[in-house]
């Protein structure tokens, strides 16, 4: 991290302008593990993106690359060129793993970042979720339950996109229904999905935010032939093949 970062960053906040997109503060319990988001700009597509540790750019100090091989059994990054997302999975969290900034290297320019807070606590975190990964099928409706919500107010958006309010509203075509269904707890309803309906999602209750990654299929398809059944999922990126043997009476 260097004095052009910090420059960057004062001159990105002036004008508006963000070329990178996350979280701005997670709630999650000590000892558990955490993926995050971070959104970039299209002409960051090839460039190296990494995790920088610290609350201040002048002590950040980067812990994984995606340019290098990665050892770290405490963190992990992958890199969604086609999404323009860089993913960083952080594993057994504790109170030292509290600031963080996602960060596009520039080869003899300035790096473009942004800031955000992990609360590591021992009780109940706020606005929890038991899978950050959810699956649904084209057509289908899915639902995503978080617990423990600060306000009566949610919103879920789509990471660096709109956002719906409760109690319903459309996105992308899909329409979204949030219901409370506890004393603090929400239920995120998306009805109708379709393949666009796939990619990483933002919950809100106040200042607290939970990333959800909903990946979307096409239907189950199952065929047999001589003794063997094969099921099939497909998406936009891939096409899994599930080979079951038939036994024969």
């Amino acid at each position: 991290m260097n004095f052009y970062f910090y420059i960057l960053f004062l001159l990105s906040g002036l004008t508006g302008t963000h070329s990178v997109t996350t979280v701005t503060k997670v709630s999650v319990k000590a000892g558990q593990s955490l993926s995050i988001p971070c959104l970039y700009g299209t002409q960051y597509r090839n460039h190296v993106k990494y995790l920088c540790k610290g609350s201040r750019w002048r002590s950040c100090s980067y812990v994984i690359k995606t340019n290098e091989q990665q050892k770290s059994k405490k963190f992990s990054i992958s890199d969604d060129k086609d999404q323009r997302i860089f993913t960083v999975t952080m594993r057994e969290l504790t109170n030292a793993d509290s600031h963080f900034w996602c960060i596009v290297e520039i080869n003899n320019g300035l790096d473009d970042g942004e800031y955000f807070h992990l609360s590591v606590t021992t009780g109940s975190p706020i606005l929890s979720v038991r899978d950050q990964k959810i699956t649904g099928f084209i057509g289908e409706n899915v639902s995503i339950e978080f617990h423990n919500c600060i306000s009566d107010r949610l919103q879920w958006c789509r990471l660096g996109g709109p956002c719906v309010g409760n109690p319903s509203g459309f996105m992308d075509g899909t329409r979204v229904i949030i219901n409370k269904t506890g004393h603090k707890d929400f239920t995120v309803t998306l009805s109708g999905l379709k393949l666009e309906s796939g990619g990483w999602y933002l919950c809100s209750s106040g200042e607290y935010q939970m990333p959800v990654h909903l990946s979307v299929y096409e239907k189950p398809t199952t065929t047999t032939t001589e003794g063997t059944t094969v099921t099939s999922l497909e998406n936009r990126q891939d096409r899994y093949e599930f080979w079951i043997p038939v036994l024969k009476k």
